[in-house]
């Protein structure tokens, strides 16, 4: 396992990927880490799926997901991945979109653990990470710098894989896009999150912002965000 490709520059729309990829006709999906549920709609209304149990740590963005009554075989549930409430061995994929790396480091582990628990024998986890690289890390990392958690993601994926809870299948890497149209987007979007408080200093937020215009352009600001993920297999 290796923790980026550095060559690796293909611009990939990960949902898309994810849905060719998996075998997910008629799955029992669980998705740890759900936030606004856009992805959770996107599976959902592929109708492929027979039931997607979606979890969100964040008290605020899961009452905001209680109040989605349009998507009937989406169950939406509060909690984390250290202790997820499903039974032993009842679903057949686990996604995880850039959640590990928020999970407290010393539950990794224990995260890893209740994944293998809860998949179904020769059942897979989709775990994508991202990269800690590229224009738009170089902006958060002035407020919000996740180096240390991200690797320590990693290598609690490396321990999984190393003592056999977890088969790793394969390894993609690719990059992702974001856009805002100006910086008040990236504001609403990266800083004020329910789910972290990004309590910055006049002088870092006029940093953070200085550093953005220089990416802003007449139609706004474009970044590729290198990405990775490890499909696992629970043997």
């Amino acid at each position: 396992m290796k923790i980026a490709d550095p060559d690796q520059t293909t611009l990939v729309n990960e949902v898309r990927l994810m849905l060719e990829e998996l075998p997910l006709d008629r799955a029992r999906v669980l998705e740890l880490g759900c936030g606004r549920a856009e992805k959770t709609r996107t599976l959902a209304e592929s109708g492929r799926v027979a039931e997607i149990v979606a979890l969100e740590v964040d008290e605020i963005q899961h009452q905001r997901n209680l109040a989605i009554t349009d998507l009937p075989n989406v169950r939406f549930c509060r909690g984390g991945a250290e202790a997820i409430p499903v039974d032993d061995a009842s679903v057949d994929v686990v996604l995880m979109f850039k959640s590990l790396h928020h999970v407290p480091v010393a539950s990794m582990d224990r995260a890893l653990a209740e994944i293998a628990r809860v998949l179904r024998p020769g059942g897979l986890a989709w775990i994508s990470e991202p990269v800690y690289a590229g224009e738009l890390n170089g902006i958060m990392c002035l407020f919000h710098d996740e180096k240390v958690v991200r690797e320590a993601a990693f290598a609690a994926l490396r321990r999984a894989v190393d003592d056999g809870r977890l088969t790793l299948v394969r390894q993609y890497f690719f990059d992702t896009r974001s856009f805002f149209e100006n910086f008040e987007q990236f504001d609403q979007r990266m800083i004020r999150v329910t789910h972290s408080n990004h309590a910055l200093s006049p002088e870092l937020y006029a940093q953070v912002q200085a550093k953005f215009a220089s990416f802003l352009g007449p139609e706004g600001a474009t970044f590729l965000n290198p990405q990775r993920v490890d499909l696992l297999r629970k043997a």
